[in-house]
């Protein structure tokens, strides 16, 4: 089987952000099964509908990597019980002009973790909506991570806890499988 081309967004641009480390121990659960590409977003410029005609090179690079990708995987804080600015500025970026809107049609898993209780829970469902109504095919189940601590992840971006890898790990195969059978779909079409 074809590895399958994952981007990852990371809708944290802080330099030691937990759902960075978060993202990396998923793609070492992926393993062989995709050619992963972590696709920056904390270098676009505000969405502006004056820079359409002219779009910055980051924004063309940024909308180029999502559209080349067969799945999606966004693992995202929440900031004030909703989506962080940096990640709602990226989706905005890839959803205009409409007609080129490359979260159509886009398989994408949610994930985020906090140190909080409730981990990402209210962030990803607005995530969800956002993402819906732009046409992406968002995978049911939830999946985040309350009360994050440093050593959930080691070095090597390894998950420590024998549960929270088991789940991640049987979360990780419905994606993959998902965005497997959405690609046989596509090219049988």
């Amino acid at each position: 089987m074809d590895k399958l081309d994952l981007a990852v967004i990371v809708g944290s641009t802080r330099r030691d952000s937990i759902n960075r480390r978060l993202a990396q121990a998923l793609v070492r659960l992926a393993g062989d099964r995709v050619r992963a590409r972590f696709i920056r977003i904390d270098d676009l410029p505000l969405y502006n509908q004056d820079l359409e005609g002219q779009r910055p090179a980051e924004v063309d690079r940024f909308t180029a990597e999502v559209a080349a990708a067969d799945a999606i995987l966004v693992v995202s804080p929440e900031h004030n019980r909703s989506i962080t600015a940096a990640l709602k500025n990226a989706i905005d970026w890839g959803s205009k002009p409409a007609d080129r809107n490359v979260w159509r049609d886009k398989v994408i898993a949610i994930t985020g973790t906090t140190s909080g209780a409730i981990g990402t829970a209210v962030g990803q469902a607005h995530l969800r909506l956002v993402l819906g109504i732009l046409g992406a095919l968002v995978m049911g189940g939830e999946a985040y991570i309350g009360g994050f601590k440093p050593e959930l992840v080691d070095a090597e971006d390894r998950i420590t806890v024998d549960s929270t890898r088991d789940f991640l790990s049987a979360w990780m195969d419905r994606f993959l499988k998902l965005a497997q059978g959405m690609r046989q779909v596509r090219s049988a079409a």
